[in-house]
């Protein structure tokens, strides 16, 4: 996609220790960010010379408004980078609803939708109003409900399909006061990280992104967009998907 937005000067990515999180960061550092912010809950042991750290922890919301105050404004591109798919004691996605544990739903659905949810709370308003700025939150195409073909995954693409619809309001919200503001979410592709480790095995030749790959992917469709585009799901090509 042409590039349609100015320089990004200010910008913070949470979930700054994952792959493609950390693959952000360096990339918004090499393309000339004068300040940015890697948000996570423990400091990366490799973070870039001039990278400033920001604690936060999804389970603990004033660790995120404290992040807010930290950083402060105005903030140019705010992206929330953090998510799961299988949880820390080995729970992954569901093949069938047989499958479904409430409490592990309860957790996807946090740390995919209200983990976000919550970033959006206190960092949407370090959003500049009188220039163009993009609050971005990672999903999936499987979030889709259109695009939906085979089924499964239902706390993965149940959560994801309510953080599109949370996208699509704050998107709306933001329009009555941030004419120029982008809201969006994006759908990276299978990238080669933690997370899609245990689901690497079977898939095609050429369909696995190297991080840093699926960062200057993201960051070009950003660049790409405008207020017009707030409010939808874009894929790693700049392609909207249905919700």
């Amino acid at each position: 996609m042409a590039s349609v937005g100015q320089a990004i000067e200010r910008a913070v990515v949470f979930g700054a220790s994952g792959g493609i999180g950390a693959a952000l960061v360096e990339r918004l550092q090499a393309r000339g960010a004068a300040e940015v912010f890697a948000a996570s809950r423990r400091k990366p042991d490799d973070l870039p010379d001039g990278i400033q750290w920001v604690q936060f922890d999804l389970d603990d919301e004033d660790s995120i408004a404290q992040a807010a105050e930290k950083v402060g404004s105005p903030l140019d591109c705010i992206i929330v980078a953090s998510g799961v798919l299988t949880l820390h004691d080995g729970s992954g996605p569901e093949r069938s609803y047989r499958q479904i544990d409430a409490e592990a739903m309860a957790r996807v659905f946090h740390l995919n939708t209200v983990g976000p949810a919550l970033v959006a709370k206190h960092f949407l308003p370090l959003l500049p109003r009188d220039r163009r700025a993009v609050f971005a939150a990672l999903s999936a195409r499987v979030g889709s409900i259109g695009d939906n073909r085979i089924g499964g995954w239902h706390s993965y693409r149940a959560s994801k399909a309510a953080l599109n619809m949370l996208v699509r309001n704050y998107a709306i919200e933001l329009d009555r006061t941030h004419k120029k503001a982008i809201c969006v979410a994006l759908h990276p592709g299978t990238v080669d990280t933690a997370l899609s480790e245990p689901f690497q095995a079977n898939l095609p030749e050429g369909q696995l992104t190297p991080p840093d790959e699926a960062a200057a992917n993201l960051l070009d469709v950003l660049d790409g967009l405008t207020s017009h585009d707030s409010g939808q799901l874009f894929d790693w090509k700049g392609e909207r998907v249905e919700f």
